[in-house]
């Protein structure tokens, strides 16, 4: 499941990338011709078990210069952090064909996960410090094959981020509450986090919230093994959001056929079951809301610099079998997939929501 669903999402970006008439004459052919590494796939020794002791190792934390969690849109105030550790997963951010994996030093690669970073980590820095490891991430051409090879730079991914992840745990302490988020590709991993770290582990008591964003979770095969709850009110801690942003009209087909033919952790199909689907502006409390209950969405500059927020631009509601549908297409920038898929900005649509909401849970763990 998780290859292949990853599999639509590049594959949806790399159209955007590629150019639609282009993938229309050549298809997928074209996309593993020019994202899907050629060369084997090169077993890396892990890292050393001290890696994540240094903050070099980390894009946000205490200590870290130019950290991006930091960064507010222009008006915002800044505002006295919380108390919790906010433990970040990026998404993919790394598109070379070279490798299956992406090197730590790969600036263009890093230029773009301190973007996403920018957009979305700056979320949750009220509600405590901001931890997002850098980490080996897969390629996007590992989505787009079922290659041996794309299982196994996942797999190298994700150790990167259960290392990071214990290295997090060590140094914020035993006691403080703790929220984990992550998007797409950092999804993926969250989720697995979720599975093998947190479900029946004694720190599951200090999860205030987990926030799966743009990565289905089926409500039936997939939510009982991840160890928390589904978030059904806005002052709820301990439990998990997700969504998946498509403005209207919306067309899921691809990601709904990928899911359909896929098999939940609890070795059941998901086929016809519904995708875990959390209303950001009302935190769960209800499957829709206006324009006007949204307060802040990040609009991008042209060269993703910064980023103004709009008040009241964006209504949500959950609907189908899972979806979050947003309306009319807003205008926020090139990087809308085919079929109205907003994923790109699962999170800058909601950024202020998301901003209370942490705030909120934290207060809630208390």
């Amino acid at each position: 499941m998780a290859r292949k669903f990853l599999y639509v999402v590049a594959a949806l970006i790399a159209l955007v990338i590629a150019g639609a008439f282009a993938y229309r004459l050549f298809g997928n052919e074209l996309l593993r011709m020019w994202l899907v590494p050629r060369a084997a796939f090169t077993a890396q020794p892990g890292l050393q078990r001290s890696a994540y002791d240094s903050p070099d190792m980390w894009f946000a934390r205490p200590g870290v210069a130019d950290d991006p969690s930091r960064w507010l849109p222009p008006g915002v105030q800044p505002a006295a952090a919380g108390k919790a550790a906010v433990f970040f997963i990026h998404p993919t951010s790394y598109i070379g064909g070279n490798a299956w994996n992406a090197a730590l030093t790969d600036e263009e690669t890093n230029w773009r996960a301190r973007v996403f970073l920018r957009g979305q980590a700056s979320a949750f820095a009220q509600a405590g410090e901001v931890w997002a490891p850098r980490y080996r991430q897969a390629t996007f051409g590992a989505f787009l094959t079922t290659a041996p090879d794309a299982q196994r730079a996942l797999d190298l991914a994700y150790r990167d981020v259960a290392m990071a992840f214990d290295a997090f745990l060590a140094q914020v302490g035993s006691n403080r509450p703790i929220i984990l988020a992550g998007h797409s590709q950092g999804a993926l991993h969250l989720e697995t986090l979720l599975r093998e770290r947190v479900a029946g582990k004694p720190i599951a008591r200090r999860i205030a919230a987990a926030y799966v964003v743009g990565w289905p979770i089926s409500v039936t095969t997939d939510l009982p093994r991840l160890g928390l709850p589904a978030c059904r009110q806005a002052d709820q801690a301990g439990c998990i959001l997700s969504w998946a942003s498509f403005a209207e009209p919306a067309d899921p087909g691809m990601i709904v056929d990928t899911y359909d033919a896929s098999v939940g952790f609890t070795g059941v199909p998901r086929k016809g079951t519904p995708i875990l689907c959390t209303n950001p502006l009302t935190g769960g409390a209800a499957p829709a809301a206006a324009a006007t209950a949204n307060l802040g969405t990040l609009k991008p500059s042209a060269d993703l610099a910064t980023a103004t927020m709009v008040v009241g631009a964006v209504p949500a509601r959950c609907a189908d079998r899972g979806f979050l549908l947003i309306g009319d297409p807003p205008e926020l920038g090139n990087y809308v997939l085919p079929g109205n898929n907003f994923h790109v900005y699962d999170y800058s649509l909601f950024w202020a929501n998301i901003r209370a909401d942490a705030v909120r849970r934290l207060a809630a763990w208390r």
